[in-house]
Formats: C-alpha cells, structure tokens, sequence
C-alpha cells in the first residue's frame, strides 16, 4: 500500500502531468474559485462594503428606501438626525452599482436574448454580437492571407527576414487605435476601419510569430531534402509547411485571442456597433449587469472557439502524436486472415 502511494504523482511534480481527475478539479476550480469570491462579496454580509442600501430612511429628507449610499455619507447623516433628536435611517451594507451580484449579472445575460430593446433604435443583443463576429473574421482572416505567408517566407530565406522584419518589428510597437483617426480617413466610418484595427492589431505580431515558428524546424529535414534534390518551392510545400503546420496551428489560436482584445476599442471608431456599442450604452445608463453580461459574453464565446479548435486539432492533423482520423478504416476479413497470416 505505501510503495502504490509513493508512485502516484504529487500535485508539484516538475514537469509532470497530472492524474486526469485531479486536473478536472483543478480546470473546474479555476472557474469556480474567481466566482466564489465575487458571491461572497455580493451576498456575505460584513460591515466592509463601501456602501449601504437604505431599509428605513428615518426623518432623513433624502434619502430613501433601497437608495444606494456611500457609507461616510449615511453615517453623517445618521449622526446629524441622532444629534437632532430625530429618528435616525438604518441600512444593510452593500457593494457599489458598478459591482452586481453574480445572480444579477446571470439574469442580464439571459434578458438580453429575450427582450425587446428599450430603445426604438437600439439592437438586440445577438445582431449586436453576429456584427462583431464578423469584424473579428474579416479582420483576422485579412492578417491570416498576408501575414502567415509573409511570415514563412520571412523564416525561410535571410533575405526576406531582413527586408521585411525590420520595419515590422517597428511598427508592432505602435498601439492599434492610435491609427484611428487614419484609418477613418482612408475607409470611411462603418465597417472598414474597425476591420482594419484588429488587422494591424495582429498583423505585424502575425509575421514575427510566424517567422520565428518556421524557423524552429528541424533543419535536418530541410537538409535531407536538399540532398534528395528538392527545389525551393518543393522545400516550401512539402517540407517547410507541413514541418510548421501543428505549431503554426497553435500560434493563430493565440493570435485570434488577440484580434479580440482589440474588438472594444476598434468598434469605437467611426459609427459605434457590436457588442461594444451594447456595452457602452450600458454603461452611460448605469446597468452594470448588461455592462458585465456582454463582457461575460466576449469571453465565452472567444474560450469555447479557443476549446473548439483545441479539440478539432488532432482530427486534422492525425499525423501529430495524438492524432486521429476523422474516418476509421474498417479492416475486411480477407485483409485480417492475410495479416494473421
């Protein structure tokens, strides 16, 4: 019993993957713990919270029942009615309007998708989210058809590296909506700037990630096919990119990531849309839940895209360890009986 107990992997094994149940508990704890905290923030009573709600207002003149108050500002009045003989309000401590409650947030997210707009002109949640889907593709592919290209070729040959990576190296440190004002001018107020903020968003990374993945290739198998006589555009096709594919395929997953964290800032620009439209507006009305719903939102659904291509990897790519074919082969009795014999 003692020696199967040494041989189970410990919780900070270095470099060593844990048993699959308890890296389930952990994936889940890692959702569950940040949630935790926020309920009990939300619903744990304790003199802490920076405000208070208002149950009875006492003879207090402004204030009312469920009005949200800042702390300092109900003590003073409570002591200035106490000090008049009066009667005095009393409160439950609560957290600020800019911090709803979990349950608050849930019931947002729901409402969203099933209740008409309050506003005449405003969209539905959904047509919001649909509009910035498609600003996030047409941007992220736009990079996808330059840049990987670029890229490769920049890992491949010094002197593409040297022409290209420079400037690009240069220009990656420039913020995105810096470019705001320009990319306005050039394409106008709708789509095509916000399109052309998450392309240099991701773009001029796109190149050098690219580039410096193409050249993490085993230069053995680049060696060996230039023994065997291979021309440089059969170096290309049929050494290079296949060699790169599974780990190119890993960078864009993280590069979509970013052309996401650009979409808030680039549907600013020009005519206000998407999602972040929807945000914002919240925001200016002061429903916070609505505010934390669509950014709840964002993250979910860029997480299961994330999961997704994570998970439909292997069948595309059934040659990498781990691999599997999206058709198995069912074996025929003829072909069992001549490999047995």
């Amino acid at each position: 019993m003692q020696n199967s107990r040494s041989n189970q992997p410990g919780w900070f094994d270095v470099r060593k993957p844990l048993p699959p149940g308890r890296a389930a508990a952990l994936k889940v704890l890692a959702f569950l713990l940040p949630v935790l905290i926020w309920a009990a923030a939300s619903y744990i009573p304790f003199d802490a919270k920076p405000y208070m709600r208002v149950v009875e207002p006492g003879a207090s003149s402004f204030l009312t029942p469920g009005m949200l108050i800042k702390r300092d500002a109900f003590d003073q009045e409570r002591r200035s009615l106490n000090d008049q003989g009066l009667a005095t309000p009393t409160g439950t401590p609560s957290m600020p309007i800019y911090l709803p409650a979990p349950h608050e947030v849930g019931v947002a997210l729901f409402t969203a998708f099933t209740t008409t707009p309050a506003r005449s002109d405003a969209v539905w949640l959904h047509e919001s989210l649909f509009h910035s889907i498609q600003i996030i593709f047409w941007g992220f592919a736009l990079a996808c058809a330059i840049g990987v290209p670029l890229g490769v070729l920049a890992g491949t040959f010094d002197t593409v590296s040297k022409l290209v990576e420079p400037f690009v190296d240069f220009v990656r440190y420039m913020p995105a909506p810096a470019f705001g004002a320009v990319v306005v001018a050039f394409f106008g107020i709708y789509d095509a700037p916000k399109i052309a903020i998450i392309f240099i968003g991701t773009f001029f990374q796109m190149v050098l990630v690219v580039a410096n993945t193409t050249r993490l290739l085993d230069i053995a198998l680049i060696e060996a096919a230039q023994t065997l006589g291979a021309s440089r555009i059969s170096l290309l096709m049929r050494v290079i990119i296949p060699g790169i594919l599974p780990k190119l395929y890993d960078d864009l997953r993280i590069l979509l990531g970013w052309a996401w964290t650009y979409l808030i800032v680039a549907e600013l620009i020009g005519a206000a849309s998407g999602i972040s439209y929807f945000i914002n507006q919240q925001g200016r009305f002061s429903q916070y839940q609505n505010v934390y719903a669509g950014i709840v939102l964002i993250g979910l659904i860029g997480f299961a895209t994330d999961q997704l291509l994570m998970r439909i990897k292997p069948y595309l790519m059934p040659w990498i360890p781990g691999g599997r074919a999206l058709f198995r082969q069912k074996s025929s009795p003829t072909s069992v009986n001549e490999a047995k014999a």
